[in-house]
């Protein structure tokens, strides 16, 4: 992990980028609003389309700032990127830790925890997560998102 490289972001009608974010609840919170405010500038989407995108991209960031460096000694960072591909009409966000997320529940048993992953699955057109020893990178797709 970098230490000494300062946050950075950008946002265009192509790309929401924010890098290097501690990996904290209130950087979600500010995250999940700055990312909001991005689609309902440059996006033509009804309320419940964006509020799907939204809550998706919110669940990663929730999972990296809440797992990913829970048995670490000093605080990580995250990274979000949005890119908007206008010829397929479609985005993509990739969300990504340098950390460990916990083990996906699946067993059936009543769970007061562990909903984040399939509603990401649910909300997005394709959903993905890759963990290494690198950390996680999940990326999130969805078609069919036309110009504001």
């Amino acid at each position: 992990m970098i230490d000494s490289m300062p946050p950075a972001e950008v946002a265009n009608a192509d790309r929401f980028e924010r890098f290097g974010l501690d990996a904290d609840a209130q950087v979600v919170s500010r995250t999940r609003q700055e990312f909001t405010q991005w689609l309902q500038r440059f996006f033509d989407l009804d309320p419940v389309r964006c509020s799907d995108l939204v809550l998706a991209i919110n669940e990663a960031l929730a999972n990296a700032a809440e797992f990913a460096y829970l048995l670490d000694d000093r605080p990580g960072t995250m990274d979000i990127q949005a890119t908007y591909h206008p010829g397929e009409q479609k985005l993509t966000v990739h969300i990504c830790d340098r950390g460990t997320w916990r083990k996906r529940q699946i067993d059936p048993a009543p769970r007061t925890r562990g909903r984040g992953i399939p509603l990401m699955e649910a909300l997005a057109d394709r959903a993905r997560i890759d963990t290494s020893g690198e950390g996680t990178r999940v990326e999130l797709e969805w078609s069919g998102i036309s110009r504001g």
